[in-house]
């Protein structure tokens, strides 16, 4: 009698707990990895806002305040972080959350190119929105960079380039969307007008399915876009300049949110910094028009510098690839590099040797020409 008691509150506990929780993301599969703390009495949420240790917590029995004491290691990527599905406690004052639910996704940037340190912005997010803005000169290394990190973070980038209003030729506006489309392979490119609603329809439908997580710079109209999405004037927005065609930066925090429409999106603050970080992958995901080049080299370690048979250098001599797409691939490799040496004793140990090798071919080659003198 008493088995069956428990089972019939269990079953009730768990359908309401996805029936109010489904909104936000709440599946199958997250009811089956949150199972074991089930049992323990402990409640499934999702963190829709960090602040300081503590976070707020959207649950079946609604929104809580909970104390992230129990889950504050020494390493940054592994603190409770907006996104994150966690394991509550019932009651208490303060409540604590005693773990959260493995990540499906993360994106993470370096703190500083500078430096060592990783920061997870958001967690468990199927779209990663770049919201770029028409306003000012289009930056294509910086969109670069931004989906380099996108694609590394396991989620599926998306470009949306705001204040379409602001370029009314369709001519003009159309070779702006070639321009991204060129740097960004593989990822759709949409122009979107909050102030009159163009290509909203559209945006609405593809974040519908999923948590999307919108970043940019300072400036970009996220807010805005955040806002026109949501159907309601929910994050601050502060007037666009005359000077130099930006917004000033309004959000401060990475707020989750349930879309009307359905699905749930993360706003972001303004990112001023962009380090990779360990986003080989991503890079390769950006260029790889270049990567596919890459193949096809003479030699398997081609540096597509100056070595013969390089196919890259050729696909530039043709112009078949712009040189500032190598470039930029050639920065945010280094880059990577540089973040990834200082992180891990091995590869900074393989980033040395081929230091080392790239050295002694230099010096080789410098020696060979004096002699040919």
């Amino acid at each position: 009698m008493t088995s069956s008691s428990n089972s019939s509150s269990t079953s009730s506990s768990d359908l309401s707990a996805f029936s109010a929780l489904a909104p936000y993301g709440w599946d199958d599969a997250w009811a089956d990895e949150f199972a074991p703390y089930g049992t323990e009495g402990l409640l499934p949420g999702r963190v829709i806002r960090v602040d300081r240790g503590q976070c707020d917590v959207v649950t079946a029995d609604g929104l809580v305040r909970a104390d992230t004491a129990f889950v504050t290691p020494h390493d940054p990527l592994r603190v409770v972080c907006t996104g994150d599905w966690v394991a509550v406690e019932p009651a208490g004052n303060p409540r604590y959350v005693r773990t959260y639910l493995p990540r499906r996704t993360a994106f993470v940037r370096s703190t500083s190119s500078k430096r060592s340190e990783g920061q997870i912005l958001a967690a468990n997010v199927e779209y990663a929105i770049v919201a770029v803005s028409l306003a000012v000169e289009l930056d294509l290394g910086r969109i670069e960079r931004f989906l380099a990190l996108a694609w590394e973070s396991g989620a599926q980038p998306l470009v949306v380039l705001t204040k379409a209003d602001l370029v009314p030729d369709p001519v003009t506006r159309a070779h702006l969307v070639q321009d991204v489309e060129l740097s960004a392979p593989g990822v759709s490119v949409l122009t979107v007008s909050a102030v009159d609603g163009d290509g909203l329809d559209t945006l609405v439908a593809l974040v519908s399915g999923g948590t999307s997580v919108l970043l940019g710079q300072s400036g970009a109209g996220k807010s805005t876009l955040a806002n026109a999405l949501l159907g309601e004037d929910v994050m601050d927005v502060q007037a666009t300049r005359d000077v130099d065609g930006k917004g000033r930066h309004t959000t401060t925090t990475r707020n989750l949110l349930a879309l009307p429409g359905g699905g749930v999106l993360i706003d972001t603050p303004g990112l001023r910094g962009v380090g990779l970080w360990d986003a080989e992958t991503g890079v390769g995901q950006v260029f790889s028009e270049i990567e596919e080049l890459a193949a096809q080299c003479r030699f398997h370690d081609c540096a597509h510098s100056a070595e013969p048979g390089c196919a890259v250098l050729a696909a530039v001599d043709t112009g078949q690839l712009p040189v500032r797409r190598l470039e930029s691939y050639r920065k945010l490799l280094r880059e990577n590099q540089w973040i990834v040496a200082k992180t891990d004793a091995r590869a900074r140990a393989e980033l040395r040797r081929e230091w080392k090798r790239r050295g002694a071919q230099g010096k080789a080659a410098m020696e060979a020409k004096r002699g040919n003198r």
